[in-house]
């Protein structure tokens, strides 16, 4: 798309793509929260076993917030009928997440999704797409979530002048928040260790990606095998600052930032860092074995005095 005259970003800001459904029960929540680790370690943990079993019954288990990610499967459409926007698909990366919750997650629903471009960033080699999917309760209209995926087209950049890159965001300047991590003793630390089948649990919570599951694609894509999902690594990192912060109570997040860094082989272990940062709580997450940070980002709470 590079010096392409004929692109039109506004005609890119101003798509409207169809509304989608999605539909869940408790099995989908329980896949989802076994798929992110939940009672892999410790089977009777009480703060995790509540996520896929209750003594009165299966409508009773809680959610996790970040299945609120599953509901942007495809409720983003197809991205390559952009009108101009020509990219590789797999050059494609998925390199931001950003959920609101604005109520907690009902143990099973139909979702009515709405999905919007609210950001386009000329960045030269690549294109910045931000997609923000809305999430209501199909039966009564009220609001549940908002996703917003941060996407990398690389070799798709380079449509508006050098001197004056287009860049666009059509959300408040402060919804999100810039962090630093800090250079201090974190406030906590978690140890998590994934499984060698943790990519072919999780996908089956919707993202048949094979980059997650097939050796030969994930060697085109330079791996020396299958990875693990980034929304998955997510919600290792989110159980864990629910576990240690929130005293196992997911309805204490209200929303959520993650920066994908490095990609996470399955069976490696995950140490989650974290630190206080008012009523955030500000996050690095590293694989143990190789000394790398994976993901980095913040959790921010409703309360945080009250939880500790």
């Amino acid at each position: 798309m590079a010096g392409s005259s004929g692109f039109d970003p506004e005609l890119v800001i101003s798509h409207k793509f169809p509304e989608t459904t999605f539909t869940y029960n408790e099995r989908d929540v329980a896949l989802y929260a076994l798929g992110i680790g939940a009672c892999v370690r410790d089977a009777l943990d009480e703060k995790e076993l509540k996520y896929v079993y209750h003594m009165d019954g299966q409508p009773f288990i809680q959610v996790l917030p970040t299945f609120a990610a599953l509901f942007t499967a495809g409720a983003t459409g197809n991205i390559q009928d952009l009108p101009g926007l020509q990219f590789d698909p797999r050059l494609l990366l998925h390199g931001q997440q950003y959920i609101e919750i604005y109520k907690p997650l009902p143990t099973s629903g139909c979702i009515q999704n709405k999905v919007t471009v609210s950001g386009l960033h000329d960045k030269g080699k690549a294109t910045v797409l931000e997609l923000d999917t809305v999430s209501y309760e199909k039966e009564s209209g009220e609001p549940l979530c908002m996703n917003r995926a941060t996407i990398y087209l690389r070799g798709a950049g380079g449509f508006s002048n050098p001197s004056a890159p287009y860049t666009c965001s059509k959300y408040p300047a402060n919804q999100i928040s810039p962090f630093k991590i800090p250079q201090s003793q974190p406030f906590a630390i978690y140890e998590d260790c994934t499984q060698e089948s943790q990519a072919l649990v999780y996908r089956l919570s919707g993202d048949y990606n094979p980059l997650h599951s097939d050796p030969e694609i994930a060697g085109i894509a330079g791996f020396s095998r299958p990875i693990l999902h980034g929304l998955c690594t997510l919600g290792f990192a989110v159980r864990a600052i629910i576990k240690c912060i929130c005293n196992g109570e997911p309805t204490k997040v209200k929303s959520i930032m993650g920066r994908f860094l490095l990609h996470v082989y399955p069976g490696e272990t995950l140490i989650t860092e974290m630190w206080l940062d008012g009523t955030r709580v500000l996050y690095q997450t590293k694989v143990k074995e190789r000394n790398r940070a994976v993901l980095s980002g913040y959790v921010v709470l409703h309360h945080l005095t009250s939880l500790l």
